[in-house]
Parts: structure tokens; C-alpha cells; sequence
């Protein structure tokens, strides 16, 4: 079933080119191949694997393929990050199988790691087209980079949180992960003034530790921080926190593992199809889960239906 509860119309899979991050889950991904190959052999299930030393060769490797060939994304949000280059405004369909850390877009989509079976029934779907998002991440010698995602991006304490993950005990895995880190990341909080325009509309300005612009709903393997998210309104949803101490920064994150905090006072939100960002100090940034560095100006703007999707 789709996210809206309706299965749409079966059509044969096509031929698939499974790109696998031996990396993603921490070798997770690598390890749980045998298995997913004797999936899609016992489906008959044309493919081949891609599986590449950089994300730069495996790019190449899609881009040479022919038209009709879909893409599998076996890995994490970073993962599927990684390919939109080879993916967004060209119609190439693509499929999601979950063996990262957090699995949020996956998670957003009803898609359980490990479950392949499911993932690879969903193949006999129609493609669904949904949004992506163009981030462009200005310098301070005015130029700017540019980086698709899928899912969202975080800036602040929630990238602080991303860093911290490395501290994490290993047994530690998704969710309860970023729950660690996040109780240790409060302890060091720190506000910066921020100005967020929407649509060139200002939006908010003052004191802030946290701001979130997403396409999906959740990040940090589960935490519900955009409930209202569709990944088909053509829309990207921001979600700012205002001034606040650490007490109240903890009581808004456990809100946020509910979403319930859209109405709580010192949180700021909006809808809009383009948003710019900029902080007074630098401040980290994480794209689709996958930490970048620290920015203090960057301009998101959705794409819409600029990715077709097999198993949503």
C-alpha cells in the first residue's frame, strides 16, 4: 500500500540497476546483499549491482545507462542523496531499499530495513512522481554550491546531534542513536540570531538553535520534526525554533518524537516553495542526514515531481 492507503496499478519491473553503499548502516548494506540478490533472483527480477569506490563513479555508471533502466538505492537518505544527480528532471524511476542508519525517507514511505520482500513487491507499482529539493549553500566569496535531496535538511542542533552520533555507544542503532546524542548535545546548547525568508516573505528572526526544511516528515530515525509534509505539494516546510533554554529545548524535542510541536509557542513554521536561511555565526548543516559543515547562508527551492518513485 502507498503512503495514501491505495495501491496503484501493477506494471512489469523494469530492468534494475541496484546501487549498494557497502558503507550505509556501518557495513550493514554490504553484509545483507547475499540476501536481497536471492530476493530478486527468486523474483526474477532483471538487474545488475553497482558498486562503485565513490559516489562520483557510481553517478557515471547511471548516467551511461540506458533510458529505461530503473535505479535501487540500497543504503540510507544519504545514499539516495547521493544518486538524484542521475535521477531528478530525467523520468529514470527509482526504488528504495533501507540499510542505512536512520532510514527516514524510507521510514516516511512504510519501508522497513530488512524487509525486502516488501520492498521489491512495491517494484509492481506505477512510479509516483514526488518532490525534490535544490540547496544551494552560499560562501562567503559569494559563490554558491548546489546539492539535491529527497528528504531535508537540519541546521543547528539537530546537525550538533548528527556530529555527536560518533560518540554514541555502537550498540546503538537508528533512532535510539540519535536519542543519545541529542540528550548530550542539549547540554551544550548554543542560540544564533537567524533570518528565514519564505516565498520573500520574512518569516522569523531572532535568537534560535534549531531550524529544519524539509520534503519528508522525520530525520534522526524517527523524530516526527515536519508532520505536515507532503512529498507532492510542490512545497518545502520549515520548522524553526525560537529562544529557548535547554529545559525547553528538551520539552520541545520530546513533543517533536510525537509531532506535536507545530503549535507550541516558540516554534515557527511555513510552508513555501523556495526559503532562505541566514545566520549571523556559522552553524552546522546536515543534508538528507549526511553532515556538510557549517554555513551561515543557504536557499532551498522544491522541485516538484522532479523524482519518479517504484515502491512508494
Amino acid at each position: 500500500m502507498t503512503p495514501e492507503g491505495n495501491p496503484p496499478a501493477a506494471h512489469a519491473p523494469p530492468h534494475l540497476a541496484v546501487v549498494l553503499n557497502p558503507n550505509a548502516g556501518g557495513g550493514l548494506a554490504l553484509h545483507s546483499w547475499p540476501r536481497l540478490e536471492r530476493e530478486l533472483q527468486a523474483r526474477h527480477l532483471s538487474h545488475e549491482l553497482i558498486r562503485e569506490p565513490s559516489g562520483e563513479a557510481a553517478l557515471e555508471r547511471l548516467r551511461s545507462l540506458p533510458p529505461g533502466t530503473a535505479v535501487m538505492a540500497v543504503g540510507g537518505d544519504g545514499t539516495v542523496g547521493a544518486l538524484l544527480p542521475a535521477l531528478v528532471g530525467t523520468g529514470r524511476p527509482l526504488a528504495v531499499v533501507p540499510l542505512g542508519t536512520g532510514n527516514d525517507f524510507a521510514g516516511l514511505l512504510g519501508l522497513r530495513p530488512g524487509a525486502f520482500a516488501e520492498a521489491l513487491d512495491r517494484l509492481n507499482y506505477q512510479p509516483r512522481a514526488v518532490d525534490a529539493l535544490r540547496v544551494t549553500i552560499r560562501h562567503g566569496d559569494g559563490a554558491g554550491r548546489s546539492h539535491l535531496l529527497l528528504n531535508g535538511l537540519g541546521m543547528g542542533f539537530d546537525s550538533d546531534v548528527t556530529a555527536n552520533m560518533t560518540r554514541a555507544p555502537a550498540r546503538l542503532r537508528g533512532f535510539a542513536r540519535y536519542a543519545w546524542s541529542a540528550v548530550a548535545t542539549i547540554r551544550e546548547l548554543k542560540l544564533t540570531h537567524v533570518t528565514i525568508t519564505a516565498d520573500g516573505q520574512p518569516m522569523y528572526a531572532g535568537p534560535s538553535g534549531i531550524v529544519a526544511v524539509m520534503n519528508g516528515t522525520r530525520y534522526g530515525g524517527g523524530f516526527l520534526i515536519s508532520p505536515d509534509s507532503d512529498l507532492r505539494d510542490g512545497q518545502v516546510n520549515v520548522v524553526a525554533g525560537g529562544d529557548m533554554n535547554r529545559r525547553q529545548l528538551t520539552d520541545l524535542m520530546l513533543r517533536v518524537l510525537r509531532g506535536r510541536h507545530l503549535h507550541h509557542p516558540r516554534v515557527h513554521t511555513r510552508a513555501a516553495r523556495q526559503v532562505t536561511v541566514r545566520w549571523d555565526a556559522p552553524v552546522r548543516v546536515h543534508l538528507d542526514g549526511d553532515l556538510y559543515g557549517r554555513v551561515t547562508e543557504l536557499h532551498v527551492e522544491t522541485l516538484p515531481g522532479a523524482v519518479h518513485l517504484l515502491n512508494a
